[in-house]
Parts: structure tokens; C-alpha cells; sequence
């Protein structure tokens, strides 16, 4: 490898290890045995080096998520049965999405970083609006991505948060399909 990709390597590790926000130029050169100097010159700067090496990570497990799709004989089943997986999930990723959640917060003050934070999300929305009505992605509804993939990325998010403040106490996948369906029921009403 050469040092960019010595770099990348070595950030992912200071990530897993340490964290988004805890991570120094000096952990990264250390990790990627390559000089603090090489990250300046590859990459600008240390966020834009950890924005990269996290940004791959994300679209390494994206590449795979179709692991998390759910089965069961009924739709129910299938939705509840993807929540488990995405639970789990957190749990043998705590790394990855404790560092986004990291990213999150830094963004806040990086008007670059959020940019691409938002138009990550605003793809995500899509993406799930699609998978969850089965059309194409180029198909799906304006609506059913503002209400449905909307919906669906605030629980994904607040779920995540309960996953890694609290595991033991966080829904399960049938606790999530219940709520949802005495939510419509509410609604209803």
C-alpha cells in the first residue's frame, strides 16, 4: 500500500479504537506508520482524513446490508425480523455508528462535513422509502420519501441512540412493529 491508503488503514483503526472525536494527527500517523506531515499532503487535514476513512467504512457495510434484510411469512414478520438484524448490528458495529453519531455532533460545526452529511441522508430517505414500498428507486414517490423514508430514518436514528446508551433495555424488532402499528391505530382514531 502506498501512504494514502496507509493513511485510510490506519484512521479506520483509530476510529474503532478510539473514536471520531479522540483521535489525533498523531494517532493516525502512529497507526499508519507514515509521518504526520503525509496527512496534510494527502488529505488537508486530520477531518477530512477520519471524514474519508469513516465515509468508506459506511459504504464497506452498505455494500453488505442486504444481510439485514428481514424474513418471515408476513410483511410484519420481515419488518420485525430487519430490526433484529439492524440491532444486533449496532452491536457488533458500536464502533462505526458511535463515530458517526461523532461525526454528527463535529458537523455541526463544519458546514462541509454537513453538506454531506445532509445529502447522505436525504439519499438514505430514498433509498428506505424505496425498499420499504418494493419499487425502484428511480419509482418511488416524492411523498413516500418525505413521509416513509423520513420516518423510517428517525426511528433507524433513534433506535441506534438507544442501542448504544442502553442496550439491554433498547426495543426489539416485535416491540418496534407493535408500536408502529398502535401508532396507525392512534391515528386512526
Amino acid at each position: 500500500m502506498g501512504n494514502r491508503e496507509d493513511l485510510l488503514a490506519g484512521a479506520r483503526r483509530c476510529l474503532e479504537e478510539k473514536g471520531y472525536l479522540r483521535t489525533t494527527v498523531r494517532d493516525i500517523a502512529t497507526a499508519s506508520n507514515v509521518s504526520m506531515a503525509a496527512i496534510g499532503y494527502h488529505f488537508g487535514s486530520r477531518d477530512a482524513l477520519l471524514n474519508q476513512a469513516l465515509f468508506d467504512a459506511m459504504a464497506e457495510w452498505a455494500a453488505g446490508s442486504g444481510r439485514l434484510l428481514g424474513q418471515g411469512d408476513t410483511a410484519e414478520e420481515r419488518y420485525a425480523d430487519t430490526w433484529d438484524r439492524k440491532i444486533r448490528d449496532f452491536g457488533e458495529m458500536r464502533w462505526l455508528w458511535t463515530a458517526s453519531v461523532e461525526a454528527f455532533v463535529h458537523a455541526q460545526s463544519q458546514p462541509e462535513l454537513l453538506a454531506i452529511l445532509a445529502e447522505g441522508q436525504r439519499h438514505n430517505r430514498r433509498m428506505v422509502a424505496a425498499g420499504l414500498a418494493g419499487v425502484p428507486v428511480e419509482e418511488v414517490a416524492e411523498e413516500d420519501v418525505r413521509s416513509l423514508g423520513s420516518l423510517h430514518i428517525a426511528l433507524l436514528s433513534g433506535v441506534m441512540v438507544q442501542c448504544l446508551t442502553d442496550p439491554e433495555q433498547a426495543p426489539n424488532g416485535r416491540e418496534l412493529a407493535a408500536g408502529l402499528r398502535r401508532m396507525a391505530e392512534l391515528l386512526e382514531g
